[in-house]
């Protein structure tokens, strides 16, 4: 490690050898000034200012001899300062390190403004020119090869040590400058510019995401670039910081979404690369999906840089993002226990108080497919969350900070509901209640089946869970899909079909894609209701519709199978879905229409403890006699409510009977005496 005290002052012992060759420059002009009694002096130096400045000891920052002092012997470089590591990483020749020097001097000792300004014969131009520095090094400014260190290419200009000003300028009298970044560099301070660093994202190694050794080893053999393909909830960022770490690098993170956004992006990875040589790190740069499509100049900008980088994405690699194959690996997610204990230490680190005895953390967050970055920010959500209720955690606070790191993309595309229903306001046949716990236990369980007992299947199938709900309309297949969100924690997504469904070829696979990409990026139950409207049977080809429907078929069954997250396709014509719809599907789940012991519960749930009721109301005639499914039962409630709100009665058996009449109308049904029985006389 570099000796913070040693490093300065080697920089300075070099700055005083600059320093004397200045002298010596500025002193040889002042005795040549061939018109000591020019009128326009007071527009530069006097030589009595001139005199003053090489005399004053005590405005120099940096001790120094006396006048036309005499060069000392050179000291041997330091192994290892501030400067020659610059001098290493950047490949710099002795005459690079001069002209940096020369150049940095001004942000060192102000003098060197007047003297360089004197030196320019303009006051106004207190950096030094080029040629002022070729001549303060001894070299004449036709020499080719000393013009050639300062072209754009080379290493001092290249790595942004040095910036050349005034380009409209004749090249020898174009302004040379040392960026502050630099400057602060070598004088100790590693802050990064603002702009970079508002592209840092905040990676480190994580406990539980995987074998960095691997990695590590191909880094200190020269490895230089990497890419790191995970799935959702992949450990690929922690993984790349500890397989750094390991290799002797820090590690700058790059966000490449907000790198996507910036208005000058290859500006700013520039100044990135430059960061990373400055201080020995290495670039983990995630995601990758967001500038592989829209940007991938960016990507061939990141894999040819001088410095380690390491890739993080889901995408398959493309041979043209890089002149050089990478070294490709995939990374693991964290798994359950890991994820418990990553959390269970970041809640401790900002709650007041332990984490409960009755929370199971790795039960709750079993169905989440979170990053280590995101089970942090999960247990920084839940903590303050509780925070707020006297301290106290509770399941929903640990099951809602983990749904807040949900990105925001799928709701352009899907509508979200929270769940607020619960098993017990399920009214379905034992059988199907029990099918759809067996579907959320598929969803809890599915990285310990599928991933640590190795019962994945093959042909490509991600680790997604998916279910058909097939039963006439109004018997419970959206309310049963979000009691599941709720028992799992996440939210519902319900698809909008008509953000799907386009007339224009190709056009709906790509709103499919699109959906599916973002649902990748989501903890949720993904619901496609009427879904017989885009997963339906492919036909016989007579004509060029059906050739493209059959395109869109043979696309779903395909990215079907890849999907990793939870869906479940709803229909109301079951009879209509392709059959190698069903046979990729885990669970298909039939809903009948209640029988009359569910239906005269329906009656009573539907009703609510809260509406006001006459005793003559006869619910379970109702429910013997009236074949409904429990949206009709839901609707038919409501419209008795508005009709008592509006009459100002408790609801009575006359008005029931009516909402039914109405709801009978809606459906088109024929108001039969067989029905109705006694209560025939009530309709209107």
């Amino acid at each position: 490690m570099t000796d913070p005290t040693r490093s300065l002052r080697h920089l300075l012992d070099r700055a005083v050898a600059v320093e004397r060759r200045v002298r010596r420059a500025v002193e040889a002009r002042a005795a040549t000034d061939p018109d000591p009694e020019d009128a326009f002096r007071g527009l530069y130096l006097t030589e009595e200012n001139i005199t003053r400045l090489l005399d004053d000891q005590d405005a120099r920052a940096f001790p120094g001899p006396g006048p036309r002092p005499a060069d000392p012997p050179p000291e041997p470089e330091p192994e290892s300062s501030r400067l020659t590591d610059l001098v290493r990483e950047f490949e710099l020749t002795p005459l690079d390190t001069e002209i940096l020097l020369i150049t940095l001097v001004p942000d060192l000792d102000d003098r060197f403004e007047a003297f360089y300004g004197y030196l320019n014969d303009d006051v106004t131009r207190r950096r030094p020119s080029i040629g002022l520095a070729l001549g303060l090094c001894g070299l004449s400014p036709a020499d080719r090869e000393a013009r050639a260190r300062l072209s754009a290419q080379a290493p001092l200009r290249a790595g942004r040590l040095l910036l050349v000003e005034d380009p409209e300028r004749p090249f020898l009298s174009r302004a040379l400058r040392v960026p502050d970044r630099v400057a602060a560099h070598l004088l100790g301070d590693d802050t990064p510019d603002p702009r970079p660093a508002d592209l840092l994202a905040p990676w480190r190694p994580t406990p539980g995401a995987g074998d960095p050794a691997p990695l590590a080893g191909a880094l200190a053999e020269g490895v230089a670039l990497a890419y790191l393909r995970e799935d959702q909830g992949g450990a690929g960022t922690a993984l790349a910081a500890s397989a750094l770490g390991l290799a002797g690098r820090r590690v700058l993170g790059l966000d490449l979404a907000r790198l996507a956004e910036d208005p000058a992006p290859a500006e700013a990875v520039r100044a990135l690369v430059r960061e990373a040589r400055l201080t020995g790190a290495g670039l983990v740069c995630a995601p990758i999906d967001a500038v592989a499509r829209e940007h991938p100049r960016l990507l061939r900008l990141l894999t040819a840089t001088p410095v380690p980088v390491i890739l993080v994405g889901r995408v398959p690699w493309d041979a043209s993002w890089s002149a050089t194959p990478p070294l490709a690996l995939h990374a693991p997610r964290v798994e359950p226990a890991a994820r418990a204990a990553l959390w269970t230490q970041a809640y401790q680190r900002l709650a007041t108080a332990p984490v409960p005895d009755s929370i199971d953390a790795g039960r709750l967050l079993s169905p989440f497919l979170l990053t280590p970055e995101q089970i942090t920010g999960a247990a920084h959500s839940a903590a303050q969350t509780a925070r707020l209720h006297g301290g106290v955690l509770t399941p929903d606070q640990v099951r809602h900070g983990a749904r807040a790191q949900n990105a925001a993309g799928l709701d352009r595309l899907a509508r979200r509901i929270e769940p607020t229903v619960t098993w017990d306001d399920l009214v379905l046949p034992a059988d199907t209640h029990a099918q759809l716990r067996e579907l959320t236990a598929r969803a809890r369980h599915r990285d310990q089946v599928l991933g640590a007992w190795g019962m994945r299947p093959g042909g490509g199938r991600g680790r997604g869970v998916s279910a058909l709900f097939a039963g006439d309309s109004g018997t419970g297949k959206t309310m049963s899909a979000e009691v599941i969100a709720a028992d799992l924690g996440l939210d519902l997504y319900t698809v909008d079909l008509a953000t799907v469904i386009d007339k224009y070829v190709g056009e709906t696979e790509k709103n499919l894609e699109r959906i599916f990409s973002e649902a990748a990026g989501v903890n949720g139950v993904l619901l496609f209701d009427e879904a017989d409207a885009i997963f339906g049977k492919r036909s016989d080809v007579k004509d060029a519709h059906d050739r493209y429907a059959n395109v869109e078929s043979a696309y779903l069954l395909q990215r079907m199978e890849s999907f990793d997250g939870l869906a479940i396709l709803a229909t109301n014509l079951r009879a209509n879905l392709d059959d190698a719809f069903t046979r990729r599907l885990d669970l298909v789940i039939d809903f009948p229409v209640p029988a009359p012991p569910q239906r005269l519960l329906l009656w009573h749930r539907s009703l609510g403890p809260h509406l006001p009721r006459t005793p003559d109301l006869d619910l379970p005639f109702c429910a013997d006699n009236f074949e409904l499914a429990g949206g009709n039962i839901r609707s038919i409630a409501v419209t008795a409510a508005y009709l008592a709100a509006e009459t100002g009665e408790p609801v009575s058996m006359r008005t029931l009977i009516h909402a039914i009449q109405r709801e009978y109308q809606k459906l088109g049904r024929l108001t039969l005496a067989s029905e109705f029985g006694p209560y025939l006389g009530l309709l209107t």
